[in-house]
């Protein structure tokens, strides 16, 4: 039993009906509700309440009939009008705002019993008759008198019968993007195309100044009406209209004051406190700072059994389908912004009067709908909350939305729509075939090239299903983008309609083959390694193969790569005398000198790990960690001692004590170290807290340098120089990767800064590769001539922080013949764990992608529920494979938090690693970095936690607030800035005042 079936009975047997709240009630007449009918009602019970909630504001609206308005030379725009008017203001001759529709005419037309349907219609509605003029300064109505309706006739019948529909649609798409002009009128637009003998087109185009969507159900219908009664020789059968759209202009604009206008903006105001004014989806694009409404058109089916599952599925719920849809539609949007407000609009046809029904012109109004996503609720859940706010907006829909937005006053942006840029549309009326005695009316699609919002989903009920359309704004999304966001859509509401009480954030999204690429094809980066050996047995097995070759150098003085491994099995057992073996926590500060590659192999041998201290730490921060490493060994050199804080670590002083080291045993050490144990812990992040310190185990260490030595073709070149301190993981690059495949390593001194990485890169140096941060870059092309890096290095290996376009330009104009490689990847997994290599010409994004994973290496863009986010869908990035380190030393809650057991994974033990970083996939599979999901920030390569610096400066007295944000004013150069609000009552002191905003420049030290 259809609802309207049901409402005739109820009607008929005396059963009247009111809405309590979300509780139906009902009074009848003993006997009267048979189970038959109570079960429809309960069946029907959202409908109804709907249905209830509408009547109420219709009457609560109708106390009196609305009056013919006297006509004069100044008739007041209603306030949709004056909206649309205003638009076309600011951008004349736009037909953004055209609204085409067509019907195909099958059978013998009477064109003059058309010509006369059209001409009753102009004169029934003086809407098709108005234009809009200036009077003191204010828009008004100016209606004409009637006249016959221009009707252009087209004859197609002489192209190929192959060609004509589409000619026909063409056609459509150009009277569309015809624009109007709203002062001179004629604001309808109709002509006539002639397909076959008994096949004809008509279009009409309208501005929405003077119709909208229910208005094209009425000239149907008229048409319809009107064309049966004059091709048979009789007069209009229609009624006089009681009104005409200008009364209800007049009668808007007195009625919606006072009381009323306050009650209903009282509930959207608060309704919309504090609501977000963007939504952040995924787009092909950089949104244009001014929109076009350039846009296309996809359609969506949903097949007969889900259409009726979702029917049944609101029902269960006491939703009617609209909310289903609407909590469906707003699902994906969380799904794919990671926003759990999400803001919709929606129109309605506002004709809440009896008098509108039949009346052609603007009266939709569109309503805000806002829900709240929030705790991954249920389906059903979430659909019981999508129930409320539905209701609670339909029962102050007569706010019109020009009000609201003038009311609200929201942040102008020309580059998007205020207050939302998503729209879902449900026409549950949809137009049918009408027959007429030899012909029929089939109304039939027709796209006008543009788009008003970024994302409209229209769906219409039919016989077969669910039928709509995706409407896009091509500026943004490319067709493949909205062709998988549909996919989406119908995966998700397939998997709703299947069980409502999954979690809205598993809901399904992507289907098994997009699953396999993203989980499985895409990380498919097996390779084999020596899986076996550590770091430091990979460089003893090169010393035995190239004894004599050079293996360091500094100032002058080399180390032979038989030299160096005697001197660190000599230093090795030396510190196994001292109690080093494996897991030993060896701290290493020394600055960079032949002694410094020494002590950090010898350290490897005996089976310790290293920790790298830099000397030009803060105390605090030398003593921090080691007292969190428990160092049992300090190596350093005598220029350091009295910087050194105290520490129960027994102190090496390599260059003091070398007369007693280097009368150690020159055989190697059997440390029993395996691929397992630790090979350094590096600290990260802490830049004024709690450091972290990540630990790294031989065997990821040993996979990644296999893959560089490999993918960076170390052997082609002379070497790699060593220019940054050994505490920044960007080093284990340019300083381990020579060592385990024969060549040299140069380390520059460090009081000179680049200057000397400069000098190194000589005409013919043919360096294996050189590893910078982006800020280096930039710093080289101010110093090198255009084009002179040419034969000076093989590779330029980028790490430390995201790549921009800017370094790129840079780059190709003094090092064009120089690979450029922008290598990703945490200290928490090893330097470098993706790669992407920049193409030598064509246009670049503004941040350089970061590629794929490396050589048996995973990565996975997830959700905040671990689902893989579909391609280009921004999500966080987690790593897995042989690269993942073993956690942080002493915080096992931090570890816990940030390495978390590997779903994708059969391999017992695997771990992720959870970055932070956002991240999402091109098409191709190359990843792209998208920037942090905290307030981490990296500066010329070092991780900033910038609330760890506003917490130190929220502990001076004198300051009240504090905001850290890194600022980059003048390209290149970032610094960090503190924005300082004074603590109330604080009267100034002399050391207060220096709590000025001022900016810190962060030097890099190399």
């Amino acid at each position: 039993m259809t609802i309207i079936e049901l409402l005739d009975r109820l009607r008929d047997l005396n059963v009247t009906l009111w809405a309590e709240g979300d509780r139906l009630r009902f009074q009848a007449p003993q006997g009267a509700l048979t189970d038959e009918l109570r079960a429809a009602l309960a069946g029907h019970k959202a409908e109804v309440l709907v249905l209830l909630q509408e009547a109420a504001t219709a009457t609560q609206a109708e106390h009196a009939p609305i009056p013919r308005a006297p006509l004069g030379d100044r008739l007041p725009l209603s306030f949709a009008q004056q909206r649309l008017w205003f638009l076309d203001q600011l951008e004349p001759n736009s037909p953004l705002y055209n609204i085409v529709s067509a019907v195909r005419l099958i059978g013998r037309l009477d064109t003059s019993a058309l010509q006369r349907s059209f001409d009753a219609i102009a004169e029934r509605h003086a809407a098709l008759r108005t234009t809009f003029a200036i009077v003191d300064q204010q828009p008004v109505q100016v209606i004409a008198p009637p006249a016959p309706v221009d009707i252009p006739f087209v004859d197609l019948r002489s192209l190929p019968t192959a060609e004509r529909a589409a000619t026909a649609q063409e056609l459509a798409g150009k009277k569309a993007l015809q624009p109007f002009d709203l002062k001179r009128g004629p604001l309808l637009r109709v002509t006539l195309l002639q397909l076959e003998e008994t096949e004809h087109v008509v279009l009409f185009t309208m501005h929405h100044i003077i119709s909208d969507g229910w208005s094209i159900g009425v000239m149907i219908r008229e048409l319809a009406t009107l064309y049966l009664a004059f091709a048979n020789g009789r007069p209009s059968p229609l009624p006089e209209l009681p009104i005409q759209y200008v009364d209800f202009a007049v009668w808007q604009r007195q009625w919606l004051q006072d009381q009323v206008l306050d009650q209903q903006l009282a509930y959207w105001q608060q309704r919309l406190h504090g609501a977000p004014t963007v939504l952040e989806l995924p787009t092909d694009r950089p949104r244009p700072p001014r929109q076009t409404f350039r846009g296309a058109t996809l359609p969506l089916d949903v097949p007969p059994a889900l259409s009726q599952a979702l029917n049944t599925l609101g029902q269960r719920h006491g939703a009617t389908l609209f909310m289903t849809l609407l909590a469906a539609w707003q699902t994906l949007l969380f799904r794919y912004s990671g926003q759990d407000d999400i803001l919709v609009g929606s129109p309605i046809a506002n004709r809440t009067r009896k008098e509108l029904d039949g009346l052609i012109g603007v009266f939709v109004n569109t309503l805000v709908l806002r829900t709240d996503l929030s705790g991954n609720p249920t389906f059903g859940e979430l659909l019981r909350r999508v129930r409320q706010v539905a209701l609670d907006a339909f029962a102050h829909q007569d706010l019109p939305f020009e009000r609201l937005v003038e009311a609200i006053q929201p942040v102008r942006d020309l580059s998007r729509s205020p207050l939302f840029q998503v729209v879902l549309v449900l026409q549950n009326a949809p137009a049918e075939a009408v027959e007429l005695p030899g012909l029929a009316l089939q109304p039939i699609a027709v796209t006008s090239g543009t788009a008003k919002f970024d994302l409209t989903l229209s769906i219409s009920e039919q016989a077969n299903g669910l039928v709509g359309a995706l409407e896009y704004n091509t500026d943004l999304f490319d067709q493949t983008t909205i062709e998988r966001m549909i996919s989406h859509f119908q995966a998700l509401l397939a998997g709703l309609a299947a069980d409502p009480e999954q979690r809205i954030g598993d809901l399904p999204l992507l289907s098994e083959a997009e699953r396999h690429q993203l989980l499985v094809e895409w990380n498919a980066t097996a390779a084999d390694y020596p899986q076996d050996m550590c770091l430091h047995t990979l460089i003893e097995a090169q010393a035995a193969r190239t004894p004599a070759a050079t293996a360091v150098v500094f100032e002058g003085e080399t180390l032979t790569y038989a030299a160096l491994d005697v001197r660190a099995n000599q230093l090795a057992h030396h510190l196994r005398a001292l109690g080093v073996s494996s897991e030993t926590h060896v701290a290493i500060c020394m600055e960079r000198s032949l002694d410094l590659i020494v002590g950090l192999l010898g350290v490897l041998k005996a089976g310790g790990a290293y920790v790298p201290l830099d000397p030009a730490y803060p105390a605090e921060r030398l003593r921090f960690m080691l007292e969190d490493t428990q160092a049992r060994v300090l190596l350093t050199q005598q220029r350091l001692l009295d910087a050194l804080p105290e520490t129960g670590a027994q102190i090496v002083v390599l260059d003091a004590h070398a007369s007693l080291i280097w009368q150690e045993s020159a055989e190697p050490v059997c440390s029993g170290v395996t691929p397992e144990n630790l090979a350094y812990i590096i600290y990260t992040s802490g830049s004024t807290g709690r450091p972290k310190g990540a630990m790294i185990p031989h065997g990821g260490l040993v996979n990644y340098l296999s893959w560089c030595a490999q993918a960076y073709n170390i052997t082609e070149g002379n070497g790699t120089p060593v220019h940054s301190p050994i505490g920044f993981d960007l080093t284990v690059t340019s300083l381990f990767a020579p060592l385990i495949t024969g060549q040299r390593v140069m380390l520059l001194p460090e009081d000179q800064g680049l200057d000397n990485l400069g000098a190194a890169l000589a005409p013919d140096a043919a360096l294996s590769l050189v590893k910078l941060t982006p800020a280096h870059v930039d710093l080289l092309n101010t110093m090198l001539p255009a084009n002179t890096l040419a034969g000076r290095a093989n590779a330029l290996i980028i790490g430390g922080e995201a790549l921009r376009a800017e370094t790129v330009d840079a780059w190709r104009a003094f090092a064009p013949d120089t690979r450029l490689i922008n290598e990703y990847g945490p200290t928490e997994t090893v330097v470098g764990c993706c790669v992407y290599e920049v193409p030598p010409t064509g246009d670049v994004d503004s941040v350089i992608p970061i590629g794929r994973p490396i050589a048996n290496t995973q990565l996975y863009i997830l959700d905040r529920h671990l689902n893989p986010v579909p391609l280009g869908v921004a999500g966080e990035l987690y790593i897995g494979g042989d690269g993942v380190g073993r956690g942080y030393l002493n915080r096992p809650d931090l570890t816990a938090e940030k390495f978390i057991a590997d779903p994708f994974s059969t391999r017992p033990g695997a771990r992720l690693y959870r970055t932070g970083d956002l991240a999402r996939y091109q098409p191709d599979g190359t990843i792209d970095f998208l920037g942090r999901i905290d307030h981490q920030v990296k500066v010329r390569g070092f991780r900033i936690e910038l609330g760890e610096i506003e917490g130190v400066l929220s502990e001076h007295p004198a300051v009240g607030e504090v905001v850290v944000v890194a600022r980059e004013d003048t390209p290149c150069d970032t610094r960090l800035v503190a924005y300082v609000v004074e603590e109330q009552g604080n009267k100034g002191t002399k050391e207060q005042e220096n709590l000025e905003p001022r900016t810190q420049n962060l030097e890099p030290r190399e």
